[in-house]
């Protein structure tokens, strides 16, 4: 299917890793130009240069998000280079285990920064460009919001805004034919979740453990999985979804657990 993306502009935040490398190569295969955006120069250098080595296109923008007037600056770093903005995907986000009983109030606010309050700026700044392209925001979410994980108040409730958001942002943005949609992950092999499940005192059996509970053939949803459905709702095929909060999660999250074998 040509999901018409040829030369559409779209910036990927957190682009250099994880899902969002995975989204970011997955639109440079179907002809968009994705923006990376991201914290470290080299990482977001790495992935342009492998899109470009697929005769792709792509900018790399360095941005330490959790910084409002650097949201503002990687949106208009993108249009001085393209003049024109198509899609938006925030992703960028961190599970910090900012926890209700030993977390601080400043590391809550950090944690709002860190995976909620840019994903505002970013479409703020971004808007006045997708009102003309029409565009599509998509945000990345995860589902914590909707079952809780413990020792984790900020990332929860930072996701929790990321689904608020969805809904809010489609409604208001009705009027200029801007569709916003939500994917909510729930187990995925990133980096980060790598990182985190090599801290536990046994990560294979831990890892078997939360396989055996996802309910569709007791694996980890692929990066793949998830950036495929990502540019798909970016693009002009899914051109009558809006305010939808899709769940790529092998059943994760909302299949009965007693089909799950013992």
């Amino acid at each position: 299917m040509n999901l018409e993306l040829q030369d559409k502009v779209i910036i990927v935040t957190g682009g250099a890793k994880g899902i969002g490398k995975g989204i970011v190569m997955t639109l440079a295969q179907e002809g968009a130009i994705p923006v990376i955006v991201g914290r470290k120069s080299v990482d977001n250098d790495k992935v342009k240069a492998e899109v470009e080595a697929g005769g792709g296109k792509a900018l790399a923008v360095q941005a330490e998000l959790a910084n409002p007037e650097d949201c503002k600056r990687a949106v208009e770093e993108t249009l001085a280079a393209f003049g024109r903005i198509d899609g938006l995907v925030n992703n960028a986000g961190l599970n910090d285990g900012v926890s209700l009983e030993k977390g601080t109030y400043e590391g809550f606010v950090q944690s709002l920064h860190n995976s909620l309050i840019h994903y505002f700026l970013m479409a703020h700044h971004a808007l006045p460009a997708l009102k003309e392209s029409k565009g599509s925001i998509l945000n990345i979410s995860s589902k914590t919001a909707e079952t809780g994980q413990g020792g984790t108040s900020g990332y929860a409730a930072a996701n929790g805004g990321r689904n608020a958001l969805t809904r809010e942002w489609a409604v208001e943005l009705l009027p200029s034919e801007i569709r916003v949609n939500a994917i909510i992950v729930a187990e995925s092999m990133t980096p980060q979740y790598e990182s985190w499940i090599q801290t536990l005192d046994k990560p294979a059996e831990t890892l078997k453990k939360i396989t055996d509970r996802i309910p569709l053939q007791n694996r980890m949803t692929t990066v793949e999985e998830i950036a495929n459905m990502a540019v798909f709702l970016l693009s002009n095929r899914s051109s009558h979804t809006t305010g939808q909060l899709i769940h790529v999660d092998g059943g994760y999250v909302h299949l009965d657990r007693a089909l799950i074998k013992e």
